[in-house]
């Protein structure tokens, strides 16, 4: 028995394996929480932890993460698309995407993917909506619109997709990347109020891929831009309710809260780093035991 214990300690101390998230800010982050429950609730000898890195910090930080043999982690904002000049390799759908927001250590080398496409997609198709012949809001064109588009791509009959950006350069380039992907894309002037009401009130989904809420700001789409048959969606997920879920909540839209991207991109992460199927339903009951399950 002893020397059973003995042979079981030793593995357990071989298979220690640490990941992290980085990104600025990154108080805010639930992903430690989310991951670390998923690790416990299947014996894994596994830690998780967050890093604040500075975008001058980036290149600095991942030689760091690469000395000390990190086993992976995730990306945030703002690095899911500077990231990429770091990584030693991409999957096909971040070479597509254009942005990271996960990476592997396959063999000593960093190997970058992108979960966010699931965390995005898998919320609409629990919601079986269809997509023939809708019209499509998303406001922010970094990293997450990046993987909202191509995951879309994937929909058929889409009408249209309107994007709206105060950055000039990056909207055009996400309009460049939906229109390779063969979605009919339309960019949006962020400070023409009437017509991002117009073209908000006529979206049948609303996609946040902005910070903006992260620090309860005001949203730019108020509850009159909202229909009743639309569906809103923040990536944000905390606070939970946003002032732009608010404003939906007040217009009678569908809501679709940022932890449930949270979850299902965490869950294609931790199966990523396991090669285990994620606890999803231990991920979320961690969740909830800090804010409480949404109403």
């Amino acid at each position: 028995m002893n020397e059973d214990r003995t042979i079981n300690s030793k593995k357990l101390k071989k298979e220690f394996k640490t990941f992290c998230i980085i990104g600025d800010p990154i108080d805010h982050s639930l992903s430690p929480l989310i991951q670390n429950s998923a690790f416990d609730s299947l014996n894994l000898n596994y830690s998780y932890i967050a890093f604040k890195v500075p975008p001058l910090e980036l290149e600095e930080s991942i030689k760091s993460l690469k000395t000390i043999n990190i086993s992976g982690f995730n990306v945030t904002l703002p690095h899911k698309v500077n990231i990429i000049n770091h990584l030693d390799n991409l999957s096909d759908e971040a070479k597509v995407t254009g942005a990271v927001n996960t990476v592997k250590n396959e063999d000593g080398k960093f190997v970058g993917y992108n979960t966010d496409i699931n965390g995005i997609i898998t919320p609409l198709e629990e919601r079986q909506i269809n997509f023939k012949d809708i019209e499509i809001l998303i406001l922010g064109a970094g990293g997450s619109c990046r993987a909202a588009l191509v995951g879309l791509s994937k929909k058929k009959d889409i009408k249209k997709i309107n994007i709206v950006n105060r950055d000039q350069n990056k909207l055009d380039k996400v309009i460049d990347l939906g229109k390779g992907l063969g979605l009919r894309c339309n960019p949006l002037n962020y400070d023409d109020q009437k017509a991002l009401g117009e073209v908000s009130f006529n979206s049948k989904l609303i996609i946040n891929t902005t910070s903006i809420g992260l620090n309860n700001e005001s949203s730019p789409l108020k509850s009159n831009f909202m229909s009743k048959d639309a569906f809103v969606f923040d990536i944000v997920y905390r606070p939970v309710f946003t002032n732009l879920l608010n404003n939906a909540k007040e217009a009678g839209s569908n809501i679709i809260f940022g932890y449930e991207m949270l979850i299902h991109q965490g869950a294609k992460s931790f199966e990523l780093w396991t090669d285990m199927k994620a606890p999803i339903n231990v991920m979320k009951k961690a969740l909830f035991g800090i804010f409480g399950e949404p109403k």
